[in-house]
């Protein structure tokens, strides 16, 4: 029987499910361990008689709480180390660039790294952030930004411009070609 509340859990999965795989991988889990725990945590809010009060919280900290009770196996970690060098699945599209920021990602500490994948990729609040790994605001502000200084200080030597839109700084490694001969 479809209840009132039924597509939820449907919505937040559109919405969410690729984020959630990339903070699988910052907490640590490989590619289809991440996909693994974002099917356990989809059949656990389907099977809820009610919708929590705030989805996608609950849906953040359901997976986090799944994420973690899945890492503790020693098989699991023994499989997890072994594919570390793997930590984002390539594209064709991606650029030296990307690899390097991606590469300079897995490398930080986990408390940063899970920081800074929930504040980018899942658009949290420090606030927000900071209930979910029970630290203050201030605390998670403060390791995304070590974070950010970190992957900022192995980037260096690269030529950046800015993202207007954005206002933050983007790299490029190579130089535009001229817009035509003077």
């Amino acid at each position: 029987m479809k209840t009132e509340h039924s597509g939820w859990f449907e919505a937040i999965y559109e919405a969410k499910a690729a984020a959630l795989i990339l903070y699988g991988r910052a907490l640590g889990l490989s590619h289809g361990e991440a996909e693994d725990v974002v099917q356990e945590t989809f059949i656990a809010l389907m099977q809820k008689a009610e919708m929590p009060r705030e989805p996608e919280h609950y849906c953040l900290r359901s997976f986090r709480n799944r994420a973690l009770n899945y890492k503790r196996s020693l098989w699991r970690r023994l499989t997890r180390e072994l594919e570390s060098t793997r930590w984002f699945e390539k594209t064709e599209g991606e650029s030296p660039a990307e690899r390097v920021a991606m590469q300079q990602l897995a490398e930080l500490p986990p408390e940063q790294r899970e920081v800074i994948v929930l504040k980018i990729w899942n658009r949290c609040t420090f606030e927000e952030i900071g209930e979910l790994l029970e630290i203050s605001p201030n605390t998670a502000a403060g390791r995304y930004r070590y974070g950010l200084q970190k992957i900022k200080a192995q980037l260096e030597g690269a030529d950046y411009e800015r993202d207007e839109s954005l206002g933050k700084a983007i790299t490029f490694l190579a130089t535009p070609p001229p817009l035509g001969a003077a």
